[in-house]
């Protein structure tokens, strides 16, 4: 939910709606963009089901201003997904379905998942994964977990990308690998600023430009 990777949203959307189209074409969007240190601190006091009214009352002003699909653009905040369908009556484009989509067509069964704490420890994340699209997901050990979520919110949501973090992430990611990973879930929006598929030698499924791309084919269909 930081604007880091919410530009990117953008920038993937509009981009894939001009190459489809040609000209000036551009997507329609209406954006709802939070003061992220609000959303992470409802985040750290665990406080998901006020999170949860703040995201659904914003996902009701979207669609009352004539919105017809709700792209929610964070891995982390799907965590209160619920609150927001429940609200609307539009389609609500969910992260993790856009993803798994492109697990299975890339023909992948065992992914490594990195992100947020709470989507790397929390059920309703993986077990969208393994129990409606039948994926085995592997998440890296609790020091792993600390260091790659405090990349997170020290570095990443603030713009900062380092070498010595790459080199962090890369490790750990490379130690999924070696457990049986047969691809990796950037399961952060924010991680794709660090660690690009280049970078990494099996199917990389980065999550916002995946979510971005369904986004716009959901617009353009």
């Amino acid at each position: 939910m930081s604007w880091e990777s919410s530009v990117e949203y953008e920038r993937t959307i509009n981009r894939a709606v001009r190459d489809r189209l040609g000209g000036t074409n551009s997507a329609d969007l209406l954006v709802r963009s939070f003061n992220f240190a609000d959303i992470e601190q409802l985040q750290m006091e665990g406080q998901w089901h006020e999170a949860g009214v703040v995201l659904a009352d914003a996902a009701a002003g979207l669609e009352a201003a004539g919105c017809e699909a709700i792209v929610l653009c964070t891995n982390t905040m799907h965590n209160v997904a619920d609150h927001i369908i429940a609200a609307i009556s539009v389609p609500f484009i969910h992260i993790a379905d856009a993803t798994a989509q492109a697990i299975q067509a890339a023909g992948v069964q065992r992914v490594g998942l990195v992100g947020t704490r709470y989507t790397m420890e929390q059920a309703f994340y993986r077990e969208r994964l393994e129990t409606e699209y039948g994926l085995d997901v592997l998440v890296p050990d609790q020091a792993q977990r600390i260091i790659v979520n405090d990349i997170i919110f020290d570095e990443l949501v603030r713009g900062v990308v380092t070498e010595k973090s790459r080199a962090a992430y890369l490790a750990i990611i490379g130690e999924l690998i070696d457990a049986g990973c047969q691809g990796i879930i950037a399961g952060c929006t924010e991680i794709e600023m660090l660690v690009t598929a280049d970078m990494v030698d099996v199917p990389y499924f980065a999550t916002a430009r995946i979510h971005a791309l369904a986004a716009a084919e959901f617009a353009l269909s």
